[in-house]
């Protein structure tokens, strides 16, 4: 069991992009929560973030070790660049600090071990924003995939098609989609199958008209530990007829389909039996289903903080711990494999 810090929890935040803006937000509405530092390599985008949200007393500094120094703060909101991830982490548990990251949890997967590990150590809780599996309607469409209402595993489809125009650190990387945000989807899968990834095959590739210097585009198919295959088709530099940021899903099962377009409540198709004594049509007949809500929590960011927060303060690992979330990040990395060495890749 991770340490409990004590109430209100002090908070620095570190890397204050644009990221910085919904977690600050968040944790000045907690009772449990306190501000007290702000850290970035660009002392002035610190200083902008504690004017905007009006911290004249936190510290405002360019070395965590210094700031966590000064301020004996119990929590780091680690939300700088993935690159900067691990040396970040790696020095709030050397001061017996615990992280709530942003995803993805590291550059690599080398690097989420030692992470994982010097937590551990420290005996501090670790845990990742993945703000997606907290929706109402996420968490019906796992719910009607679990209760078995459309049959044993077959096949669940995601596609996720936007073009955003961020500029900054994403235009420039290799694997823009598979890295930085391809992990939302790969972990909602994973949720959503209450099942790990065990084999990837990927196709990567930069379409014409591209903004990014990178691979924007992906196919991927994965075989997962409940006997099912999860394709997942993506873009991040698609022009027109959006999909949701939480993607268009498909689940198809031995006696039925379920579809969720990520904006409103799922639904399904099942199987209508066919009375005795007559064979089956050439399209079987279906049966519409309507699934309850069964998240009555907080929903996105406000709903992923609110438990991170309650594991941390009741000392018990979070529903994205950093070592359940390894998992989700080991089938980004596999599948990055897949695509460059073009061969399928086994997920250990």
């Amino acid at each position: 069991m991770a340490q409990i810090p004590e109430k209100p929890c002090r908070v620095i935040v570190a890397g204050c992009g644009n990221m910085a803006h919904a977690w600050i937000r968040d944790a000045l509405q907690r009772a449990d929560c306190r501000l007290v530092g702000l850290v970035d390599l660009n002392r002035e985008a610190a200083r902008a973030m504690a004017d905007k949200y009006h911290l004249p007393d936190a510290v405002i500094g360019q070395d965590l070790a210094e700031v966590l120094r000064q301020t004996r703060a119990s929590l780091v909101f680690n939300l700088a660049i993935p690159a900067a991830h691990r040396s970040i982490a790696l020095t709030a548990f050397a001061a017996g600090c615990a992280v709530m990251s942003e995803k993805p949890l590291a550059a690599s997967l080398a690097e989420a071990d030692e992470m994982i590990q010097a937590a551990r150590t420290a005996g501090v809780s670790f845990s990742i924003m993945q703000n997606r599996r907290f929706l109402k309607q996420i968490r019906a469409f796992r719910q009607l995939i679990a209760s078995g209402t459309i049959g044993q595993p077959g096949a669940i489809n995601a596609d996720f098609y936007l073009g955003p125009h961020f500029g900054g650190f994403r235009d420039l990387m290799d694997s823009p989609l598979l890295l930085d945000m391809a992990i939302h989807t790969f972990d909602q899968a994973r949720f959503i199958l209450r099942a790990d990834a065990q084999s990837v095959t990927c196709h990567e590739f930069n379409p014409p008209g591209s903004w990014y210097q990178g691979n924007a585009s992906a196919i991927a198919i994965f075989t997962m530990s409940d006997g099912s295959v999860f394709c997942y088709r993506g873009s991040w530099c698609s022009i027109g007829c959006p999909t949701s940021w939480e993607a268009d899903w498909r689940g198809s099962r031995s006696q039925g389909t379920a579809v969720w377009d990520g904006r409103v409540m799922p639904c399904a198709d099942l199987l209508k039996p066919t009375p005795a004594g007559q064979s089956a049509a050439f399209i079987p007949e279906v049966v519409r289903v309507e699934t309850p809500v069964v998240w009555t929590g907080r929903e996105g960011h406000d709903g992923c903080l609110d438990e991170l927060f309650d594991a941390l303060l009741s000392g018990r690992p979070a529903e994205t711990d950093a070592a359940d979330n390894r998992n989700s990040l080991a089938m980004v990395m596999a599948a990055i494999e897949s695509a460059r060495t073009g061969t399928r890749v086994r997920i250990d």
